[in-house]
């Protein structure tokens, strides 16, 4: 396929959610599938609801799922100009008209439309009357008044719109502003746009979209209409449903590719195959592979591919990613092969980098508080003995090798006659404060001998002290 030109047109009054990361995804895995370009355009012409902030915010999100732009962002409401001259020429051709209805007229006639059983649409009263430009004056759209547009969508195939059903939409506010239906149009037109990728929301505006492209004498582009993604209840998809705005999960710690592998799969398939790199994607992304039926948000799904890319990502990378993460919570770092390592025992059990995050504290703070109920548990006075055993075993250890290790574990263990099982949970709780962690022996070679010593003395104190409360 050749010259294959996408777009991500969102309007900026909110942040970029689930629903328009996807279509935004689709169009750019289409686009460079096809060695194509993918143009980002700002629909800003709602003054009253669009925002600067909300811009910026769609762009950083974009940014951060890894989703580049060959052009843009271009902006709407710098391109008025252009606007007008497509006005023009429909006014030219007799295919748009000036109309001073009033709001409160054009509703009062769709009610009495409504009540006389007809189509709720504008009467075109307006139609023969040859106005010209004038206060509060909008431009129509004159839509044909017989026939049928048919739209050749590549994933709902062939729908048929009975033309006499189409209202003469407004094309131009009275305020000189261009409505969504007839900015779409030219600017997809003007920009070169081949292809079309967009929520089946848009369904019903396609065939206007279409009739102003026939009247402007010019071929519309391929639509494809996505279906749309829905809660578990199978209701519209929001906020109750856990979707919310793309960067609130790089802020709980979700990664981009966990992100960008978990959208795409929201709708398109290739065989049984789940896990995608992002070039694997552009490889095998087509339109022809997108599902006709909604598709389910799942967050647990996404939460399992999100520990998935955490336990097959480079430490490294995992660290630059980690690091806000630990800013926030105001950990101390000064060893970056340190952290490192670190982040290697936890890649296994952390399912989110907030997750990560709240799992390092025993690595990187020097007090670390106890699980009381771990404490209660294990930490008895009974234990003093063993970790009296231990602290004299590992400070006489010239190197804390696992091998090592294991072998004073084991001596204290047959020495004083407990079991291994009975003193792994103690010592784990005094290293980590709490019973679930890495394996202790990793554990114990990544804080080193002045840390766990430090650590284990510490847990002894607690003990004794514990032991004179107990004393009659």
């Amino acid at each position: 396929m050749e010259n294959v030109v996408t777009r991500f047109s969102p309007s900026p009054t909110g942040t970029l959610h689930i629903g328009g990361a996807r279509t935004a995804l689709f169009n750019w895995l289409f686009a460079r599938h096809n060695n194509g370009k993918f143009i980002l355009r700002i629909e800003d012409t709602d003054v009253v609801r669009s925002a600067e902030e909300y811009t910026q915010v769609i762009i950083e999100s974009l940014q951060w799922l890894g989703m580049d732009w060959d052009e843009g962002p271009y902006f709407q409401s710098k391109r008025l100009d252009i606007y007008r001259k497509y006005i023009s020429i429909l006014l030219e051709k007799g295919r748009a008209y000036y109309c001073d209805c009033s709001p409160e007229e054009v509703e009062r006639k769709r009610k009495e439309a409504m009540a006389a059983g007809k189509k709720p649409k504008y009467d075109g009263r307006c139609r023969t009357r040859n106005l010209g430009p004038g206060q509060g004056r909008v431009v129509r759209f004159r839509a044909p008044d017989f026939g049928t547009t048919l739209v050749q969508d590549v994933i709902k195939g062939s729908i048929s719109f009975d033309n006499s059903e189409l209202d003469d939409l407004v094309i131009q506010r009275s305020d000189g502003m261009p409505t969504y239906n007839f900015a779409v149009v030219v600017d997809d037109l003007t920009m070169g746009i081949t292809h079309v990728i967009r929520g089946d929301d848009h369904v019903n505006n396609t065939p206007r979209q279409i009739l102003i492209y026939e009247a402007l004498g010019a071929t519309p582009p391929v639509f494809a209409h996505v279906p749309m993604i829905l809660g578990q209840d199978r209701t519209r998809l929001s906020k109750r449903h856990g979707a919310t705005s793309v960067l609130a999960y790089r802020d709980a710690g979700y990664l981009p590719e966990a992100m960008v592998n978990y959208l795409v799969r929201l709708g398109w398939s290739y065989g049984d195959q789940e896990i995608f790199s992002k070039e694997e994607l552009i490889e095998k992304f087509t339109l022809e592979n997108i599902g006709k039926s909604a598709s389910i948000f799942d967050p647990e799904k996404l939460l399992w591919l999100n520990s998935y890319y955490i336990k097959e990502s480079d430490p490294d990378k995992l660290a630059d990613l980690l690091l806000p993460f630990l800013e926030r919570k105001k950990y101390p770092i000064s060893d970056r092969n340190y952290l490192e390592r670190a982040i290697i025992t936890l890649q296994p059990r952390a399912k989110t980098l907030t997750e990560m995050a709240d799992m390092m504290d025993f690595y990187l703070l020097e007090n670390i508080e106890y699980d009381s109920k771990a404490a209660r548990k294990f930490l008895k006075p009974t234990m003093i003995p063993v970790f009296e055993d231990l602290i004299e075993k590992l400070r006489a250890l010239d190197e804390f090798t696992e091998e090592k290790l294991e072998k004073v574990f084991r001596n204290t263990s047959a020495e004083l006659n407990v079991k291994l099982g009975k003193i792994a949970q103690p010592v784990r709780v005094a290293l980590t404060g709490r019973t679930a962690s890495p394996g202790l022996f990793e554990i114990i070679d990544i804080l080193g001998k002045d840390k766990t010593i430090r650590r284990l003395e510490r847990a002894l104190e607690f003990m004794r002290n514990r032991k004179e409360k107990q004393a009659p």
